[in-house]
């Protein structure tokens, strides 16, 4: 995420906690896990920052396992309807997408060109329905009357990555901008 230096999303992405497994004794770092050891042990499991992971991974001092949100079953539900899943929770802040933009994320080059597969085909899948729903709230406006639209779309919302509410902002607001412009060239023609 060299290139997202001030981006607060590559900020909370790098924060993400991953699992990692250590190979071998290492002096001096007992701290990293938060107890009263001075070393960690091999085979001890710890918490460790996403941008951690890199350097235990390339000095071959640990191993990292995939995160929860992108185990096999995520994934499974994912290719099977991309839409039913709510990608808001699965990595906290940001979503999966801006986690997995990063490429030093701990896992393997198979892993990761697979989790990006899975990841490009949901985004792909869902954002027809992004941009139709924001379309749909966005041409409502301020004619949406009841607080039942309103409703209905926060719940949409809910489900959604920090990527893709950005997204649905942006639509939802060009939207509301082109029926203004069509409602007053509309009255000019008159």
């Amino acid at each position: 995420m060299d290139n997202d230096y001030y981006s607060i999303d590559a900020i909370l992405a790098e924060n993400q906690k991953i699992q990692c497994t250590f190979k071998a004794d290492i002096p001096e770092l007992g701290y990293l896990d938060g107890g009263a050891e001075r070393d960690i042990k091999a085979l001890s499991k710890l918490q460790l920052p996403f941008w951690l992971a890199p350097m235990l991974l390339y000095s071959d001092y640990a191993d990292c396992t995939v995160p929860n949100p992108f185990n096999q079953r995520v994934r499974n539900a994912l290719n099977a309807e991309p839409r039913s899943v709510k990608l808001s929770g699965l990595v906290g802040s940001g979503g999966p997408l801006v986690w997995l933009r990063s490429n030093d994320h701990g896992v393997d080059d198979y892993q990761a060109k697979d989790l990006s597969d899975v990841l490009a085909e949901t985004f792909k899948q869902r954002l027809v329905d992004i941009m139709d729903q924001a379309q749909h709230f966005g041409a409502l406006g301020a004619s949406a009357g009841g607080a039942g639209h309103g409703q209905a779309g926060e719940d949409f919302r809910e489900g959604l990555d920090g990527t893709e509410r950005e997204l649905f902002a942006l639509a939802q607001e060009s939207a509301k901008l082109t029926k203004q412009w069509y409602e007053s060239s509309d009255k000019a023609k008159r």
